[in-house]
C-alpha cells in the first residue's frame, strides 16, 4: 500500500506538527498515521518530545502548527467525541493514594461511563491484580501501581490507545502480561501509539516505529 492510500485509510493521522519551548523547536513537522490493528512505537532519548507529541496528539495541548484527524475529522472540531474513543496513559499513574485499587477504577470509570464492581475486578484481574482490589493504593508497589493504572485503560474499551512508558516499573512477568494485552487489543481492531524506551512487541506484524531526535 502507497504511503497517500495508508494515509487516506488510516483512522489517526497527524500532519506536519511543529512545538517549541521557549527558543527550542521541540517537535519539527512530524508526520504519521496509525490505522487498525497496528502500534506505532515513539522512540529517541530524554528529552526529544516524545511525551509533548502524545499530549498533543491526544488533545491534551496545543501545536503551534500542524493537523491531527481522527478518522478523517479534525479533532478539535469534535474533541469530546475523539477522547469517548480514545484511553490515555500518562508517564504518572495519576491514582488516588488513598482510595483502594477498586475505588480507583470506579472513579475514574465513572468521568466517562457507569463501571460496576464485576469489570473492574475483571481488569485488574486481566493484569494480576485481582487481589489488590480492597487495598489503598499507597501500599502497593510501583509495579502493582503501574498495573492498576493500566486498568483503567482496560477498562475504558476505547479503540485508541495512547501510552506513556507503558511498561513502566513493571517485571519481566508483568511486562509479558501488558505485551500480551496490548497485542490482544491490536487483534481485535485496536490501534497503540506508544512511547517507550523498551521496544514492545517487536514480532508483531503491525508494530512500526518513529524516531524522534
Amino acid at each position: 500500500m502507497s504511503e497517500v492510500n495508508a494515509a487516506q485509510s488510516a483512522a489517526l493521522t497527524a500532519q506536519a506538527l511543529h512545538l517549541w519551548r521557549g527558543e527550542h523547536h521541540l517537535l519539527r513537522g512530524i508526520t504519521f498515521s496509525l490505522s487498525s490493528g497496528e502500534l506505532l512505537q515513539i522512540s529517541g532519548p530524554n528529552g526529544v518530545g516524545k511525551t509533548s507529541l502524545l499530549r498533543l496528539v491526544a488533545g491534551l495541548m496545543p501545536a503551534e502548527s500542524g493537523d491531527v484527524h481522527w478518522r478523517g475529522v479534525g479533532i478539535q472540531s469534535d474533541m469530546d467525541g475523539y477522547h469517548s474513543e480514545l484511553a490515555y496513559l500518562g508517564h504518572a499513574n495519576a491514582l488516588k493514594l488513598d482510595l483502594t485499587a477498586l475505588e480507583n477504577l470506579q472513579f475514574s470509570a465513572g468521568i466517562r461511563t457507569a463501571a460496576d464492581s464485576a469489570q473492574c475486578l475483571r481488569v485488574l484481574d486481566a493484569l494480576a491484580v485481582a487481589h489488590c482490589v480492597a487495598l489503598p493504593v499507597k501500599v502497593l508497589s510501583a509495579g502493582q501501581r503501574r498495573r492498576v493504572a493500566l486498568a483503567r485503560v482496560l477498562l475504558c474499551e476505547a479503540p485508541l490507545w495512547i501510552m506513556d512508558e507503558p511498561i513502566t516499573n513493571l517485571d519481566v512477568a508483568g511486562i509479558q502480561v501488558v505485551e500480551q494485552l496490548m497485542a490482544d487489543h491490536l487483534v481485535k481492531g485496536g490501534m497503540i501509539l506508544a512511547a517507550a524506551h523498551q521496544t514492545l512487541l517487536a514480532a508483531h506484524a503491525g508494530t512500526r516505529n518513529l524516531s524522534l531526535h
